[in-house]
């Protein structure tokens, strides 16, 4: 039976703020400077209901209690924000100078991280008040700030996995012959809410030869026996996200066809294996990407074979060729090899993996063979 896991607490979100700003000092940076977006939520708890052109930051500095500058007609929904009890809240008021507000809380001198989201105009605002600042993206400055996940996160991130495996395990009860691919892709967005999602990210639905291109949009095509389908769909259930890909068939395959999926199948299989502490994130790539070069179809395979997941569906760490971090316990990525015939099919298979101690765990565990739709 599904079960709500427990909220993060006041608690949670002060040690994340401050492993944040501790990753900062040690990478030699003064702080993190934090705009409304995934990272926001990461580490405070707080979701504007609108980003808007006035400015809100969170200034992480070591050593030093965070701060979130907000404007004054949002401070009371920030001050319910599950993280506030943690930082201190300093609201500016329209009319007054929100940079003269938040320039006094950095380094005049110092660099800074800043979300890569963070409006121009801000960081521009900034820097005419700090003219020796100087700033740099936060994935390019700290990549792992949000990629080990804790327990806690991690039984977010496996509930969302065992929705998608669900909303799989019902799709394929579904009639596919005859119907439009945004007709099944309504059905998987419909389904992933049945199952708790509260946020449907994407619903790719490539039929015949659309399964070609990797992040193909359903369109109006209608698809026939006698198709490849991939399907690969996936959101947010209880902040953190689900992503998984499996190749469905309308109809019996032919031996080619068969033969292309046995291929990723296998891929996906070894790039899998390839996952325990201490690998180099590009090692699962290569693991992957031997097995569909040495099948002769290594310049179908046209994308990374990985990427980190989390309060986002995409981020980093990524599973690609000259990518050296190692990989620690609690991070959370897909496996996701692909073979892309043009103007005949595709087929990708997928599973969100976690590192453990000893190797890695699927939080996707539906059937990788090729099921048979009608």
């Amino acid at each position: 039976m599904s079960t709500t896991p427990a909220p993060f607490t006041a608690a949670d979100y002060r040690a994340r703020m401050a492993r944040a700003a501790r990753a900062a000092a040690d990478a030699g940076l003064a702080g993190v400077l934090v705009a409304p977006g995934p990272d926001l939520v990461h580490l405070t708890g707080y979701r504007p209901t609108a980003a808007t052109e006035r400015l809100t930051v969170l200034v992480l500095r070591d050593g030093r209690d965070p701060v979130l500058v907000v404007p004054t007609l949002e401070a009371p929904d920030a001050e319910q924000a599950a993280g506030a009890a943690a930082l201190t809240l300093r609201d500016w008021t329209d009319g007054h100078d929100p940079y003269a507000v938040t320039a006094p809380l950095l380094v005049s001198d110092g660099r800074f991280a800043v979300s890569d989201n963070t409006w121009a105009m801000h960081l521009l605002g900034l820097q005419q008040l700090l003219p020796a600042s100087s700033y740099v993206a936060l994935t390019e400055a700290l990549p792992m700030l949000r990629a080990v996940k804790d327990a806690h996160e991690l039984e977010r991130l496996a509930a969302a996995g065992a929705a998608a495996d669900a909303t799989y395990e019902e799709i394929i009860k579904v009639s596919f012959a005859g119907r439009r691919e945004t007709e099944v892709a309504g059905d998987l967005a419909d389904l992933l809410r049945q199952f708790g999602h509260s946020q449907v990210d994407f619903t790719v639905v490539g039929s015949g030869p659309n399964g070609a291109n990797p992040h193909h949009e359903a369109s109006d095509r209608t698809i026939d026996v006698g198709d490849m389908v991939v399907l690969d769909f996936g959101g947010l259930k209880h902040g953190y996200g689900s992503d998984t890909t499996r190749t469905v068939h309308v109809g019996e395959p032919s031996p080619a066809e068969q033969h292309i999926h046995d291929v990723v199948r296998e891929a996906q299989e070894a790039g899998f294996a390839a996952v325990r502490p201490g690998v180099a994130c590009q090692e699962v790539d290569r693991a992957a990407r031997e097995i569909i070069e040495e099948a002769g179809y290594g310049d179908l395979f046209i994308h990374r074979t990985g990427h980190g997941i989390g309060v986002t569906t995409h981020e980093p760490p990524y599973m690609i060729e000259g990518e050296e971090q190692p990989l620690v316990p609690g991070m959370c990525f897909s496996v996701e090899p692909g073979i892309y015939l043009p103007g005949r099919f595709g087929v990708r298979i997928e599973d969100i993996v976690t590192v453990t101690d000893d190797g890695g765990r699927r939080l996707n565990n539906t059937d990788h063979a090729m099921a048979i739709v009608g």
